[in-house]
């Protein structure tokens, strides 16, 4: 077995030496930054010591009917970004990640996705770019699909490593790198939670939705609805601000009525709106901020899933603006599952997947916050110390994301053909089929990839 090394992520990039698959998957949380739920993950290895490099994370399709197609699409994300960033993976690990159901064990969990794991392995060599190892991992033991030797790798799988044993747990410890819990938990912090009674948040969200129809046409009402939008999350901010921090979800979630989520959660559907409050996106502002975002998620209920796009974007953001990346790859993929052809998503989510740099973006909105509050632009007056009063620019398809403000400006400009998003009714999916639960307002539907395709680096 091929020694790998994996960076911990500390200031003086200390490099781990991992040894056999039991470090490997040993490691594996430590390097997503939680421990993945129902997901392939996929890591990319340079070099003759298997440096770890760039990696992927998306759900395991329930249906082994998607699973070629989802490998050749993982393979293909992972391997091009590497390329984008100048440096093409000489090798690549798979792990399967998944609870066994009702009757199984983890050895029946390993042997059901085989074929997966398989066309994984097909996938990245046909792009010439061989699976080092494959594990799959579940029910607190690990199986390697490429080692055959039983005396490290038997066919019943191997006992994960007690918590904080592992090499990696103890070089993690030391760079003061936590793991945050399983992916569930994570997004479950995300989602609307089981309520007795929905009516009055649905009743909410119906009667902001009516308000937002006359703003697709009328232009003052549109920036009259953009400015009431951004006081009133200013005013909510200033709320959860007073509060007491250490008083989790359902306190925040307390502070904010449903008829006052109701309308920002229908204002941000605007992405004039929704760039502005892309701006509060550091320090104490920022922490403030990605709570709010969190409140509004939380609240977009059936048949409103689909809006929860633009607050799960907003916390995905300014997660990675502060410097959060697990819980950014989080809350961007929850944004895709909502809506997979939410353009900021996808973009935000290729960017901090890449292992880009979000100051180059935070440059530009400062840039640009700055250059309103010396200029502002007719019927955007600037409220003395408000937060959040600039436009906020994209960033780019490509690997780097604007520095120029003008220049971002213009390419945000192109690639939205809308600023609203209206309700329309009997929504199709891109297979022709009807979604479950018959009309329901949500944002017309574009000529993005298939949904597979959101998953370049999901998680």
């Amino acid at each position: 077995m091929n020694q790998h090394h994996a960076t911990t992520g500390s200031s003086d990039q200390q490099q781990i030496t991992l040894r056999g698959p039991a470090e490997l998957a040993d490691a594996l949380p430590f390097v997503l930054g939680f421990h993945p739920t129902d997901s392939v993950v996929l890591v990319a290895l340079h070099g003759e010591r298997g440096r770890f490099g760039g990696r992927l994370r998306l759900g395991i399709p329930s249906s082994p009917g998607e699973w070629t197609a989802t490998a050749d699409h993982l393979a293909e994300c992972l391997v091009e970004g590497c390329e984008r960033r100048g440096e093409r993976p000489d090798g690549i690990l798979v792990f399967l990640c998944q609870d066994p159901r009702p009757g199984e064990n983890g050895q029946r969990v390993m042997e059901r996705l085989r074929p997966f794991a398989q066309r994984l392995r097909i996938a990245c060599g046909a792009l010439d770019v061989p699976v080092y190892e494959a594990l799959c991992i579940s029910d607190g033991r690990h199986f390697s699909y490429c080692c055959p030797d039983t005396r490290c790798c038997p066919p019943d799988g191997t006992p994960l490593a007690l918590p904080g044993t592992s090499v990696m747990a103890a070089a993690a410890a030391y760079a003061g790198i936590r793991v945050r819990g399983t992916l569930r938990d994570m997004e479950a912090g995300l989602k609307p939670p089981a309520r007795a009674d929905e009516t009055a948040l649905r009743q909410a969200l119906d009667e902001a939705s009516a308000v937002l129809l006359p703003c697709i046409i009328d232009a003052g009402a549109l920036a009259r609805m953009r400015e009431e939008t951004l006081r009133l999350a200013r005013e909510l901010m200033g709320r959860i601000e007073r509060a007491d921090a250490r008083g989790g979800d359902a306190a925040d979630d307390a502070l904010v009525t449903d008829r006052e989520a109701a309308d920002v959660i229908m204002g941000l559907q605007d992405r004039d709106t929704r760039d502005r409050a892309a701006e509060w996106m550091e320090g104490a502002e920022g922490a403030i901020a990605l709570r709010l975002w969190r409140v509004l998620a939380r609240r977009c209920i059936h048949p409103y899933t689909e809006h929860a796009a633009a607050p799960l974007t907003l916390a995905g953001w300014t997660a990675w603006s502060t410097g959060d990346e697990p819980a950014a790859r989080v809350a961007l993929g929850l944004a895709l599952d909502a809506d997979p052809d939410y353009r900021f998503a996808q973009l935000l989510h290729q960017a901090c997947n890449e292992g880009l740099d979000p100051e180059s973006l935070r440059a530009c909105l400062r840039g640009e916050r700055s250059a309103r509050n010396l200029l502002p632009a007719q019927g955007d007056a600037v409220e003395p110390g408000a937060a959040g009063d600039t436009p906020a620019a994209e960033p780019s398809a490509g690997p780097t994301l604007p520095k120029d403000p003008a220049r971002a400006r213009r390419r945000v400009r192109r690639a939205r053909p809308g600023a609203v998003r209206p309700p329309v009714a009997g929504r199709t999916t891109r297979s022709g089929r009807a979604r479950r639960g018959g009309t329901r307002p949500v944002r017309t539907v574009g000529t993005q990839p298939r949904r597979d395709r959101r998953g370049s680096g999901r998680g």
